[in-house]
């Protein structure tokens, strides 16, 4: 079945911010469970699937070093905001029957596995989703460029970046209504326009290793099944 896919093998990148509880600050369990119906899709498809959530909702690293806290800290407690929500993830995915494993970049052998890249591979290749958390390890480095990283490691097809918005604009869709989406870009045009898809560093990991990323609206319903498949769907960087 899964032969029949565009992308076989995919990174979901989710930001912080689509598991955000509607009042603020924390984590919504009905926005993680919706998102782990749409995972659990697609690997049902027969797709392997491997996921770096971000930790926004809880804390930015940015935004605390901005307040005061030394930007070596504050990255660091913004690495451990994603452990605590790739740990959500988790639960919220094995309730939905999915087999799933949590693995960080920080050892903490009490919550979840070492990140080791072959181990990495054989749960995928178990049909394991494997949540890949504490971004890289180190700071200054985002959680967009974890993901080009465990993408390439990995040997995905792609990069899936679910967002709120249906793909890339040339201007802020929300505050413009005349921005135009779109429907491809080059990996040098989005650095070039300074196109807010993924951070350079991340962008031009995946132009090295030619891999594309795809920015699509995940709150579309079916709409991570649909771009696995290869539908049109957001837009391709590539």
């Amino acid at each position: 079945m899964a032969s029949d896919l565009r992308y076989s093998r995919v990174l979901l990148k989710l930001s912080g911010e689509i598991v955000r509880h509607p009042d603020g600050e924390g984590i919504s369990v009905e926005r993680l469970g919706g998102l782990a119906r749409e995972i659990a899709s697609v690997r049902r498809l027969g797709a392997d699937v491997g996921v770096v959530i971000g930790g926004g909702n809880i804390l930015r690293g940015a935004v605390a070093s901005e307040r005061g806290i030394d930007r070596v800290s504050a990255d660091y407690m913004g690495m451990l905001a994603t452990v605590i929500n790739a740990l959500a993830l988790q639960a919220v995915l094995e309730k939905q029957g999915v087999e799933t494993r949590v693995m960080t970049a920080i050892a903490m052998a009490q919550l979840a596995e070492p990140y080791i890249r072959r181990r990495a591979i054989r749960h995928i290749e178990k049909g394991r989703v494997v949540i890949f958390a504490g971004g890289t390890g180190n700071p200054y480095f985002s959680t967009d460029t974890a993901a080009a990283l465990r993408a390439i490691e990995i040997q995905a097809d792609a990069v899936l970046k679910g967002t709120k918005v249906d793909g890339v604009y040339d201007s802020d869709p929300v505050k413009n209504p005349h921005a135009r989406k779109f429907e491809s870009l080059g990996y040098i045009e989005v650095l070039n326009k300074s196109l807010r898809v993924m951070d350079a560093t991340a962008v031009s990991l995946c132009m090295e290793n030619s891999l594309p990323i795809v920015v699509f609206n995940l709150n579309g319903e079916r709409n991570l099944e649909r771009v696995v498949r290869g539908e049109k769907v957001g837009t391709v960087v590539s």
